[in-house]
This record gives C-alpha cells, structure tokens and sequence, in this order.
C-alpha cells in the first residue's frame, strides 16, 4: 500500500488475509508494529496512520469520525480493489473499534466483499459510551490518558513532546465526544470482541453488546489486564487474531 494512510511493519511471505488494524484515541499506527510481528509472517497486517501524527503530524487532525470514517473507508476501498481476491478484517482497539465498526459498515454498502471478521477491542457497542470527552480541557484529557495507562508517561510529562502529542489527543476526545450512533442493519461479519479484565474504561459486558451488532458469529476474549492489556498479551491476542480468522476461512 502506498497511500499515506496505511503503514506496514513486516513483509506479507505468502497469500495470508490482510489485517487492516485502527489506533485508539492519540495513537498511532505503531501501536500495532509488535502484533503484527507476532502475527503469522503470512499475514499481510496493515496499520492506519491517522492526520496530525508522527509523519502525518503537519496535517489537521479530524475533530469527528464521521469524516473520518468516509476518508478511511474511501482510502481501503482504494487498495483493496487492488487485491481484490485477498481476503480481510479489521481489528481496532479503544476509539479504533469504533472506527473500524463504522468503517466495515461503510465497506457493506460498497460493490467489494466486506471484512471476514472484525476483532473489536477495548470498548462495547456504540452505544455503550456517553461521556462527554468533547468537554474536557487538556488537563482533563491528560488526566484521562493517565487513568488508561498505555502512553509513556514521562512524554506526557515533557513539555516538548506534550506539544506534539496534545494535538491529536484533543481532536480525538473531540471525535469521540460528538460522536452518536444513529442505528442501521447489522454487520454481518462476524465479530470477536476482546477486553481486559481491569480496563477502568470498559467492562466484559460493555464489550459483549457488540453480540448486538452483528448477525455473523460472535465471541469474547477477556484477558487479565487494563485497557491497553493488548501490550501484555500479544503472543494471546495474535492467537486469538488467528483463531478467528483461519476459522472462518475453514468455514468459507
């Protein structure tokens, strides 16, 4: 892929699915370098680099998800035409679940086969989320970022590096914070929802109301750990990721 929204971090060795994976809120498309080392060297595992971070730090971040979406949705359609007979999911975690859930919604309308599952990460449904992130000032934003763990907490603490990074995290409470679900017809890809049994943000059954979601099959992983326990877990999470994907293949 050559567009400047996706990045890869290892060489595809073989015709494996493509794994398309979507940031949390102030991420970045290197939250997923080590899964997609541990991940199967056949699979083709792509990351999403949102604006107004790392190369793309000199573009405006977008301040909601809709036109988010649109422009992802736009840029995948984009590339997957170009493989067209290589088959997909998505997998994101925290506000990258709801981009990818939207994103696969917008992909069902298109004339190109949908994702062959999804893998939702660190958060339930959309509806499942109400707090109003688009309020918070920086110091709650930080605060917030401070409760969830994840980022390196001496760079929140680097006035220098702060400036970078504050940016896409207020654009991204922002997106989340205005963001609603205005309701429609299910996925019908199924869905494997995964969460940490600690995550101060989520609770094992916010991530079960994606069952709602989707009329394909439908399973849980729960691991020990907070709301980034994905770090912890990688050698888990890729089994889970493999799981769900050469299963589903078994049944196509």
């Amino acid at each position: 892929m050559t567009s400047t929204w996706f990045r890869r971090f290892t060489t595809a060795a073989g015709d494996g699915p493509r794994l398309v994976c979507f940031p949390h809120a102030g991420g970045s498309a290197t939250a997923f370098k080590d899964l997609a080392h541990t991940l199967p060297a056949n699979f083709d595992v792509v990351s999403v680099q949102y604006p107004g971070r790392q190369d793309r730090y000199g573009e405006t971040p977008f301040t909601a998800l809709t036109p988010l979406i649109e422009a992802v949705a736009a840029e995948l359609t984009r590339e997957l035409a170009a493989d067209p007979g290589r088959p997909y999911a998505l997998f994101g975690h925290s506000m990258g679940a709801l981009v990818a859930f939207e994103t696969a919604l917008l992909l069902a309308r298109g004339e190109l086969p949908g994702p062959q599952r999804l893998f939702l990460s660190g958060r339930g449904g959309p509806e499942t989320d109400s707090a109003p992130y688009h309020l918070f000032g920086d110091a709650e934003v930080l605060d917030d970022v401070r409760r969830l763990g994840g980022t390196d907490q001496a760079m929140l603490d680097d006035p220098d590096l702060l400036e970078l990074v504050l940016p896409a995290l207020r654009a991204d409470y922002r997106a989340l914070g205005t963001y609603s679900w205005h309701g429609g017809e299910p996925l019908t890809a199924p869905v494997t929802a995964l969460t940490g049994d600690s995550d101060p943000m989520t609770t094992v059954e916010d991530v079960r109301t994606w069952r709602a979601y989707t009329t394909g099959d439908f399973d849980v992983k729960v691991f020990s750990g907070g709301h980034f326990y994905l770090f912890d877990h990688l050698d888990g999470v890729a089994a889970a990721v493999t799981e769900g994907l050469l299963t589903q293949a078994a049944v196509s």
